[in-house]
């Protein structure tokens, strides 16, 4: 079985789909199930990692849930600071802990 850390092209649908579960099993409605995703997210994502966004490096420092009910990324690069979706969001490789909930949340959107 695939470990958590393991990197994420190497994260199978079945293992996707047993993150799915667990971050939305008490769930009702896309709104609660999103809320699970950005927990597991916030709880799990090792920051402060370095990644590139439109050809620049920022630092993501953390994740927000926005009022529109997006999951994002608050990145940062000197006193600049932005939200990014984390479904847009490019990440390193290799990536940081805690980014197979940001794969499981991805292949929950498609």
């Amino acid at each position: 079985m695939q470990r958590y850390g393991e990197a994420m092209s190497t994260w199978t649908p079945a293992v996707l789909e047993a993150l799915i579960e667990e971050a939305t099993v008490d769930a009702y409605g896309e709104d609660e199930q999103i809320t699970g995703f950005f927990t597991m997210i916030e709880e799990s994502l090792a920051v402060p990692f370095t990644t590139t966004v439109l050809g620049v490096e920022v630092s993501v420092v953390g994740v927000d849930l926005a009022e529109d009910g997006r999951v994002v990324a608050r990145c940062a690069r000197g006193a600049v600071r932005q939200g990014i979706g984390i479904l847009d969001l490019p990440l390193p490789e290799p990536a940081p802990e805690g980014t197979q909930w940001i794969e499981a949340y991805r292949h929950w959107a498609r």
